[in-house]
């Protein structure tokens, strides 16, 4: 019996609760909604680093960063990984990549927005062992798309929304009369800066003094006003691209597994702060759907585990019923592994963990940050750091931890068992 064909499709900056089936009144996702009634949402899942490239990094090997050889914001991923599309093909599917890398060599002097930047050509040793690519670096360009690789080998522009771009050309991709189960990812840039930029016909602005803004974004000054100006924009980029997906979603054969997620999320206002590389909710909290396969069996289940994308793979394999399911998780790992230079961004090396109902942050030398009691305070408006009583179950989660961060590095056993060895600890 033929395995199911297996689609990723991931975002970027998308937080984990901007959208409709989550019960965001200013998001407009009709199309995300009905994945989730079909199949399951994890809640509780986070990005392992709440930064792009450290994120799709860890996404592609199933291992964190640094041990993924992504160091730094400028670090091209290894050409030597071992990624999903490698494991795909050596299982017997047909593999394909479209949209944004930003995995590429970088150079640190050159200006990260512009077409200069999305023509970046990525080389075929340094496309993840993908047997079909076509993408491109990044530039942040959601309009006018330039795309090169496997049958383009230089960049050509292509017109219109860029969500809308790469879902066709990954769907023209599908279409086509192959042996194999196929295994793709569409990768958008959507709902990332600039928020000003156009979105297409039939997709309205919402006004930005009737957004609902969380209690945690300060009421009265100059966050606040931005916070109304950007979300108006990324709300509007939401609801373009919600709509891509669900042409793209709606023309596959039917049994198709589906994944949806963000490789991170981004502040907004939320605790005065902008972007992400910060460890609080809205910056590593991401949406996660999966529809499809043995998911379909319990439509619009919801998952309460601490997830983190370093699962997705194992997660989608045991929808499609490759793989067995894994042990339970019930903690993620969290961090990033460097400071990244950008304006808004955070200004500190850290590491931490999460579970379903807390959160520690530590400092780069392993000095507390921060601490929350997430079933008590999902806006993180109480850092617990300093209250004694809190020091055991404090000590418990840095040992957990560590337990975390070093089961995920590579090992004679290789990925796939450290991957495992993740899932094993638990915690509250």
């Amino acid at each position: 019996m033929r395995p199911p064909d297996v689609l990723w499709i991931l975002t970027t900056q998308w937080r984990g609760t901007a959208g409709g089936w989550s019960g965001d009144p200013n998001a407009r996702t009709p199309h995300l909604d009905r994945l989730a009634a079909a199949g399951t949402w994890f809640r509780q899942a986070v990005t392992p680093h709440p930064f792009g490239p450290f994120a799709r990094a860890a996404l592609l090997t199933g291992m964190p960063s640094p041990a993924n050889g992504v160091r730094d914001y400028f670090d091209p991923l290894p050409p030597d990984a071992r990624t999903v599309a490698h494991r795909m093909e050596a299982a017997g599917y047909a593999t394909a990549w479209f949209g944004k890398w930003h995995l590429a060599r970088r150079d640190p002097l050159s200006p990260l927005v512009g077409e200069a930047h999305a023509r970046i050509v990525v080389p075929p040793e340094s496309r993840g062992g993908f047997g079909h690519w076509e993408g491109f670096e990044s530039g942040f360009l959601l309009n006018d798309p330039w795309l090169h690789g496997t049958a383009l080998p230089e960049p050509v522009r292509f017109l219109g929304y860029q969500s809308d771009v790469v879902a066709g050309r990954a769907l023209a991709w599908w279409r086509r009369s192959l042996d194999r189960p196929r295994f793709a990812v569409v990768s958008l840039e959507a709902p990332h800066p600039p928020y000003d930029a156009p979105v297409p016909e039939g997709i309205d602005r919402p006004n930005p003094t009737a957004l609902v803004l969380p209690a945690t974004v300060p009421r009265g000054g100059g966050a606040e006003t931005r916070a109304r100006r950007e979300l108006a924009g990324y709300y509007a980029h939401i609801a373009a691209t919600d709509r891509a997906v669900g042409r793209l979603v709606d023309a596959l054969p039917s049994g198709t597994v589906v994944a949806f997620t963000s490789v991170h999320g981004d502040m907004h206002g939320s605790h005065g702060l902008f972007r992400k590389g910060w460890p609080h909710e809205e910056s590593v909290r991401v949406p996660l759907l999966i529809v499809g396969g043995r998911n379909a069996e319990q439509g619009g289940r919801i998952d309460d585990r601490a997830v983190s994308l370093l699962e997705l793979e194992g997660l989608t394999l045991a929808a499609a019923g490759l793989r067995e399911n894994g042990p339970e998780p019930s903690a993620a790992a969290i961090s990033m592994p460097s400071v990244v230079r950008l304006p808004d961004q955070c200004d500190r090396i850290w590491h931490g963990v999460r579970t379903r109902t807390r959160k520690l942050v530590l400092n780069g030398d392993g000095s507390p940050w921060l601490y929350y009691d997430l079933e008590r305070d999902p806006g993180e408006t109480e850092n617990l750091v300093g209250e004694a009583p809190r020091a055991g179950e404090m000590a418990d989660l840095e040992a957990l931890s560590r337990s975390i961060r070093s089961a995920s590095v590579p090992s004679e056993r290789g990925a796939e068992s450290s991957s495992q060895a993740r899932s094993t600890s638990s915690a509250s």
